[in-house]
């Protein structure tokens, strides 16, 4: 399975220009939890969550507009392209211990965001049941990973 068949293409994204109030209207409107941040042609150039959020606010003292996305949004990429199989994004998402995923294209122009739960309902929907368990291993393996406690660096202990 293509990750184009599974990935939400209506994708709510902002500019690092942006305060973070903006990026948090986003995700509470949207109900999702990730904002991906693209350039003027629609290059994906950095990701903030909902997590970034709160933490930046709590760390820095401040409130949501009074930080800009560019001060805290993740510029470590990981992404697929929409070409991708299940089997590479759920690889992805295990390496990088994320949850979701941007898509973009071969000229790293934001064309959607699958997540973790895109995939295990796409697993679980596959008709044949040997695919399907194929899948859903990949699926929990992936989720095990992204669960597991991250090493926390001297800064943030």
């Amino acid at each position: 399975m293509k990750i184009e068949q599974l990935m939400s293409r209506d994708v709510q994204s902002c500019r690092d220009a942006d305060m973070l109030v903006q990026a948090v209207k986003k995700m509470w409107e949207s109900d999702i939890g990730c904002v991906p941040v693209v350039d003027a042609n629609g290059g994906l150039v950095g990701v903030i969550t909902d997590r970034d959020c709160v933490m930046a606010c709590y760390h820095q003292g401040r409130r949501l507009d009074e930080i800009l996305i560019r001060e805290v949004m993740s510029r470590k990429l990981v992404t697929c392209q929409p070409t991708d199989s299940l089997e590479t994004a759920a690889a992805t998402m295990k390496k990088a211990q994320v949850r979701r995923l941007p898509i973009v294209n071969k000229k790293g122009v934001l064309v959607g965001m699958v997540a973790l739960t895109d995939l295990s309902r796409a697993a679980e929907s596959e008709p044949n049941q040997r695919v399907r368990e194929g899948y859903m291993r990949e699926v929990e393996l992936a989720l095990a990973e992204v669960g597991r406690p991250r090493v926390t660096s001297p800064a943030r202990a």
